[in-house]
């Protein structure tokens, strides 16, 4: 949804032939070792990454025309290996820092279902053209030959990257019903459109959708949602595959209405979508950690799942429109049936839960928002904080073209008074403990739990903002009469407290 031309008309491979690929000392080593025997080509994303112009982090190699026996033996002494892949024909090398995975060709046969249901068997003999039709698309079949500096692309990897293309690389595609998520993640994290021949492939396959593990569904989910540069290609994929069907919070958004005064852009799915673009385009979003991306990203993508089931037209003020009442509240629910469908952990469950149920506290208060308001919105929002919730406001306020209005003032007060606060981050922590319980001679006991919850929502409405504060009011709240309800217990207290 996202048009940011000066991306997407840019040439997007910027090697030029004959290019050397700079490679880490140890992995150059390692490289000229195998030459000397056999035929080591680097494979896959690195090669994908490096003509796209980025760094290549994972580097995989495929080496031909040597046995397992001589692979390993060559390996040795570069540093710790790892020959448990035998019979797949596979050594891990961990060196200076690194893992390397290097590999012989190996010929692929469907034996059961899944996406591992495959008898596989090591052939240094295979072409590197027959070797390359196993891979899942052309643009990750393309071969580099470090001893000469030559790209070795038999499946037209090249081409597809330049027409932004994201084509298979065989028949064989249909054998591993993972690929369709592959695809859906590595359209948003490269800016690709699937290839309509691709799609139809997926589309037969749409059954197999069950004979995938949860953990391998939420591997793909996490990647589309921590790396991409325009998430809403991989929502397009899962629409254009029928797989969408598997996914029904987000399905179930398509044709939902919404009112055109303040959604001009379209129905709830086209908002969406715009959503989750903005978000990837935000500054603030890239600068996060991998995990915190993913979170703020599915939190983006369910914030407005409850409209599915919420929309309705009502007479407000003399004009008819489309309201979605409580759909945070209903979203929240949605978002943890969501994200427990992709296999999501329960910490990314906790994080995005709240983001979704809070989402529009930007635009339900009242004027500036008071201190104790502000902290009881941290404590609501954790383990996410304030200033999370101000990027999925964000997300939500920009992803309304043709809308053009700057961004709403209460997310920067949001902002601002949670700086004051320093609760941007993370909810406020209590001053009291049960040590100062303790200290002014209260004997632990049941009722523990109760007193230091009545003073900490005291500090929650400013009663005291350190330590020393806290103890004059502790005291104080001992000898108030209206808390004896929570003092008076047969072992609560020491005789010390009732002086």
């Amino acid at each position: 949804m996202n048009d940011r031309k000066d991306s997407r008309d840019a040439e997007p491979l910027v090697r030029q032939p004959g290019e050397r690929m700079v490679l880490p000392e140890v992995l150059a080593a390692m490289l000229e070792k195998l030459s000397a025997e056999g035929r080591p080509l680097l494979v896959g994303g690195c090669v994908r990454d490096w003509l796209l112009g980025g760094e290549p982090k994972d580097f995989d190699v495929e080496v031909f025309g040597i046995d397992y026996a001589t692979l390993a033996r060559s390996l040795r002494g570069f540093g710790p290996t790892d020959v448990v892949g035998k019979q797949f024909g596979v050594v891990k090398v961990r060196a200076a820092g690194r893992e390397y995975d290097f590999s012989l060709p190996r010929r692929e046969v469907k034996s059961g279902a899944g996406h591992r249901g495959f008898d596989v068997e090591p052939d240094p003999r295979l072409t590197v053209e027959r070797a390359a039709r196993r891979r899942d698309f052309t643009l990750n079949a393309i071969s580099y030959d470090p001893a000469n500096a030559e790209i070795i692309d038999p499946l037209g990897g090249r081409e597809d990257l330049r027409a932004r293309r994201l084509r298979h690389g065989s028949g064989a595609f249909v054998e591993d019903p993972l690929r369709v998520l592959r695809a859906f993640q590595l359209a948003a994290r490269f800016e690709l459109t699937l290839a309509e021949e691709t799609a139809a492939l997926c589309r037969e396959i749409r059954e197999t959708f069950f004979e995938l593990p949860k953990e391998r569904i939420w591997g793909e989910w996490e990647k589309w949602a921590s790396k991409s540069v325009v998430p809403s290609r991989g929502i397009r994929v899962l629409e254009e595959t029928g797989w969408i069907d598997f996914f029904p919070e987000i399905a179930a958004l398509d044709g939902v209405p919404q009112d055109p005064e303040w959604h001009p852009e379209g129905d709830v799915r086209v908002h969406t979508l715009h959503c989750v673009d903005s978000l990837a385009a935000l500054p603030e979003w890239r600068a996060r950690g991998e995990q915190k991306r993913r979170d703020l990203m599915l939190a983006v993508l369910a914030h407005d799942f409850g409209k599915a089931t919420t929309t309705e037209r009502m007479e407000k003020d003399g004009v008819w429109r489309w309201i979605s009442p409580r759909h945070e509240r209903v979203g929240g629910r949605l978002a943890e049936i969501f994200l427990g469908r992709i296999g999501a952990p329960k910490a990314t469950r906790a994080f995005v839960v709240p983001l979704v149920e809070n989402h529009l506290y930007h635009i339900h208060m009242q004027g500036e928002p008071g201190s104790p308001a502000l902290r009881r919105l941290a404590r609501r929002l954790e383990p996410a904080g304030i200033e999370d919730l101000c990027l999925v406001m964000l997300a939500d306020m920009r992803g309304r073209p043709p809308r053009q209005e700057e961004d709403h003032p209460g997310i920067e007060s949001l902002r601002e008074g949670a700086r004051r606060l320093h609760i941007e981050a993370r909810a406020p922590r209590p001053i009291l403990l049960g040590r100062h319980l303790v200290a002014e001679g209260l004997e632990p006991g049941p009722r523990f739990g109760k007193i230091l919850d009545a003073l900490f929502e005291a500090q929650i409405e400013g009663g005291f903002a350190n330590e020393e504060e806290g103890v004059r009011y502790l005291r104080r709240f001992l000898r108030d009469p209206r808390n004896r309800h929570l003092l008076e217990s047969g072992d609560n207290r020491g005789p010390d407290a009732r002086r």
